[in-house]
């Protein structure tokens, strides 16, 4: 599997935190004020200019209010139906 910033996986992960963030309409400053970064670090992920890593993506998963396996579990059903 590719480790591009642009992989089919790691476009499909940017897409689902942006939509987790809408749909409990959180701004990018809400999400970034809840992990204590600046609103630039949640910038970067969703736009695709940095990866997480495994402690991040858990971090972020908690500031969206959602349990990372969740986040997980739907990512990997999106890239298998995107596969078949």
């Amino acid at each position: 599997m590719p480790r591009s910033l642009r992989s089919p996986v790691q476009q499909q992960l940017q897409s689902l935190l942006i939509e987790l963030r809408k749909v409990r309409n959180l701004t990018q400053t809400e999400v970034a004020n809840r992990l204590r970064r600046p609103q630039s670090f949640v910038a970067k992920y969703e736009g695709g200019e940095r990866r997480l890593d495994v402690v991040e993506f858990i971090e972020v998963s908690e500031a969206l209010d959602t349990d990372a396996r969740d986040v997980l579990a739907d990512l990997i059903l999106r890239v298998s139906t995107k596969t078949e």
